[in-house]
């Protein structure tokens, strides 16, 4: 591996499987196969900017594990620390959309990527990387799973990395109150802790971003995401910066919160202010929530630069258009949500998947 990569992410990647149109899954003709998982979709969107990532996990030797290597690496990802394991599958997802919200029907139970352990964080290839980014995804999967993320967090395998944690609560995998203190005692020990004030509330009943700050006052940041209102980087001492969100139409929210976390990446990577850092989160946001993979098309930086160094007046007057740089975006796709804003997502797991 060189030495210059900027960023790896570490975490299961899934096949999606989706209707081709807005349809419920038991209606669809046909289905659309995609790649979901969340530090793969911060890889891409990282990568989409033109930084310099890896993803390292494990997948099944099969054709759903051939296909995610071949898409993510596609998508200007390096792959070839991921891991090939003949002895289990490639974990696999589907999506339901409905009027009420996108239930998720995960089939990951025993997958390739929950097999794997602290040692592939103390890989001598990860030498030089400037910011190793995890997700509370990972230690909910399975025990060694679990130890890998302590291990990173912990004993800091990696020298002189920014390690990052987004909270990424998902509620299938454990028990709120399982995942509460778990959940808590990692983040404390990351660098960068990305997290929404819903899963503050439902797992620390923490009211607001001051509230999260004050139970996480280990990270030199901790960003916290609030829907519809805005997103908040509260610093480790010194004031917090607060962004408003951007008004967009929403197609599908899965996958926001990932491109969220990489645009706030690219501004620490770069050496912006989180005021920008902040904005270009919310801008590669908008982008995912356009479009109904769970990753949207590279972004143009420079554009979206230009956008996050506007007036704070004309930030808060972007037009939706502008602001989701997609074109071809439909009238009547749910305007007005929010950027970050993940509208209700209902998760059905299999048995056992739970660790």
């Amino acid at each position: 591996m060189s030495p210059s990569a900027e960023v790896v992410t570490v975490g299961e990647s899934l096949v999606v499987l989706s209707p081709g149109r807005s349809v419920p899954l038991a209606e669809a003709e046909r289905l659309d196969v995609t790649v979901g998982g969340a530090e793969s979709n911060v890889a891409v969107a990282l990568a989409g900017l033109g930084h310099r990532t890896r993803w390292v996990s494990r997948v099944g030797d099969d054709p759903f594990g051939r296909l995610l290597l071949r898409r993510i690496a596609a998508a200007g990802v390096a792959v070839d620390l991921a891991q090939v394991d003949p002895k289990a599958r490639t974990g696999v997802y589907a999506k339901d959309p409905g009027p009420d919200g996108t239930r998720v029907h995960y089939y990951r139970a025993g997958s390739a990527a929950s097999r794997m352990g602290p040692a592939v964080v103390d890989d001598p290839r990860l030498a030089g990387v400037r910011v190793l980014h995890l997700s509370g995804i990972t230690p909910a999967l399975s025990r060694t799973c679990h130890a890998l993320v302590e291990h990173a967090l912990v004993d800091r395998p990696v020298p002189g990395a920014l390690v990052s944690f987004d909270v990424n609560y998902r509620p299938a995998l454990w028990s709120t109150r399982r995942a509460a203190a778990v959940l808590r005692r990692l983040a404390d020990r990351a660098d960068l802790v990305l997290v929404g004030q819903d899963e503050a509330q439902t797992l620390w009943d923490a009211a607001d971003a001051a509230a999260v700050r004050r139970l996480l006052p280990g990270p030199r940041w901790v960003v916290v995401k609030d829907g519809a209102v805005a997103a908040s980087a509260l610093p480790r001492g010194g004031p917090a910066v607060v962004v408003p969100a951007l008004r967009v139409p929403v197609v599908e929210p899965v996958g926001a919160g990932d491109a969220f976390a990489a645009g706030f990446l690219s501004g620490l990577l770069r050496g912006l202010d989180p005021l920008a850092g902040l904005r270009l989160g919310h801008l590669l946001a908008a982008r995912t929530l356009a479009v109904a993979a769970d990753t949207a098309p590279p972004a143009d930086r420079a554009r979206l630069d230009a956008l996050a160094a506007v007036s704070e007046a004309q930030w808060t007057r972007l037009a939706p258009a502008v602001a989701g740089q997609a074109a071809g975006q439909a009238a009547g796709q749910a305007a007005g949500r929010a950027a970050g804003h993940a509208a209700t997502e209902q998760v059905v797991v299999e048995p056992g998947a739970a660790s």
